[in-house]
C-alpha cells in the first residue's frame, strides 16, 4: 500500500461523521476533471472522505476515454462521465457521443487566458502553461458543440473568464445573451460564476430564466490562491450576505461544482472546499440548500 493510499484512509477515518454526509445534505459535484496524474480510485476515495455523493467527471491530459467509461460503469451511482471537449475537434466530440454512453458534456472553452503560474508536462517532456483560447459564443465551433448538447438535452457550459477578457468582455456578453434569448427554454451554465461580479450575476439572473452558475473556485479556499480572478462569494468562512440573499431568491440558478482539474488540487484543496461549502449551505433554508447542493444538478442533468 503506497503512502497516498495510507493518507486517504487516514483522512477518511479521522473525518467526523458529520462531514461525511452520511445523514446530511447530499452533495453532487456537477463539474470536475482529471488527468493521468490521479487515478479514478483516488478520486472516489477523496469523494468518500469529503462526503460527495456523485461527480460529473470529464478528462484532460493523456487519458483514455474507455478508462473513465469503464470506471463509471462500475460506479454508476457515483460517477457520471462527461464528454471531453478540451483538445478535441467537433468530429472527435461527435464520435465520442455516438460511440459511448455519456451523461453530460464538459465545459466549452470560449475565453480562457493563458495561465502563467502552473505549467503542464507535454508528451515530449517539455512544459508550457495552459494556452489562451478565444472562441466567441457565435463561433461555428461553439454553435456545433451547442447543437450536440441540444440534441442530447445536456446543459451547455461555456467557460468565459469575463474578469480577464478585457475588450472582449462586452462583445462576448452580448453574444452569450443572444444565445440565451435564442434558446429560452434551454439551460446554459457558466462555470466559475463566469468570473463575474455580483451585479452582473444578479442582472443575468433577473433578465434570463435559463442562465445558471457553477460555484467552482468562488470559495475562500480557492480565491486568491489560483492564477485567475475568481468571483469571491464569501466573507470570511461564510457566504457574503448579498450572495446568500440572491441564492435564497433564486435557488434554482446555483449549482455546486469544484473543477479541480489538476491532481495537486484534488489532493490539496478538494476536501477543504467541500467542507467550506457544506458549512455555508447550513446558513441557507433547507429547500435552498438542497437545491444548490444536489437538486439543481439532478434536474438539469436528469440524474437519478
Amino acid at each position: 500500500m503506497n503512502k497516498r493510499c495510507i493518507w486517504l484512509i487516514a483522512l477518511f477515518l479521522l473525518t467526523p461523521a458529520s462531514s461525511l454526509g452520511a445523514a446530511e445534505l447530499p452533495i453532487i459535484d456537477a463539474h470536475n476533471q482529471s488527468d493521468q496524474h490521479i487515478s479514478y480510485d483516488e478520486i472516489l476515495a477523496l469523494m468518500d472522505a469529503a462526503g460527495v455523493a456523485r461527480v460529473i467527471l470529464s478528462q484532460r491530459g493523456r487519458t483514455d476515454p474507455d478508462d473513465l467509461l469503464a470506471f463509471a460503469a462500475r460506479h454508476p451511482d457515483r460517477i457520471t462521465p462527461a464528454v471531453r471537449t478540451k483538445g478535441q475537434t467537433v468530429r472527435q466530440i461527435k464520435d465520442q457521443v455516438r460511440k459511448h454512453r455519456y451523461g453530460a458534456m464538459a465545459e466549452v472553452l470560449m475565453w480562457h487566458r493563458e495561465k502563467t503560474r502552473r505549467r503542464v508536462t507535454t508528451k515530449t517532456g517539455e512544459s508550457k502553461p495552459p494556452p489562451r483560447v478565444v472562441m466567441a459564443p457565435d463561433h461555428p465551433k461553439s454553435r456545433k458543440l451547442l447543437a450536440v448538447a441540444l440534441e442530447r438535452k445536456w446543459p451547455f457550459i461555456p467557460h468565459i473568464e469575463f474578469a480577464s477578457a478585457g475588450e472582449d468582455a462586452a462583445p462576448f456578453m452580448a453574444k452569450l445573451e443572444a444565445l440565451l434569448r435564442e434558446h429560452p427554454g434551454y439551460p446554459f451554465v457558466l462555470i466559475h460564476m463566469g468570473m463575474l461580479p455580483f451585479e452582473e450575476v444578479h442582472r443575468l439572473i433577473e433578465m434570463h430564466p435559463n442562465i445558471h452558475f457553477i460555484t467552482a473556485h468562488s470559495d475562500p479556499v480557492a480565491v486568491g490562491r489560483f492564477d485567475a480572478p475568481f468571483t469571491p462569494m464569501f466573507e470570511g468562512r461564510g457566504l457574503a450576505p448579498r450572495w446568500k440573499q440572491l441564492m435564497i431568491r433564486h435557488p434554482d440558478r446555483f449549482i455546486l461544482g469544484f473543477d479541480s482539474v489538476w491532481a495537486k488540487v484534488w489532493r490539496t484543496f478538494y476536501f477543504e472546499q467541500v467542507r467550506v461549502w457544506r458549512q455555508a449551505l447550513r446558513e441557507l433554508p433547507d429547500d435552498v440548500a438542497h437545491a444548490v447542493a444536489h437538486r439543481n444538478a439532478e434536474r438539469l442533468w436528469r440524474l437519478p
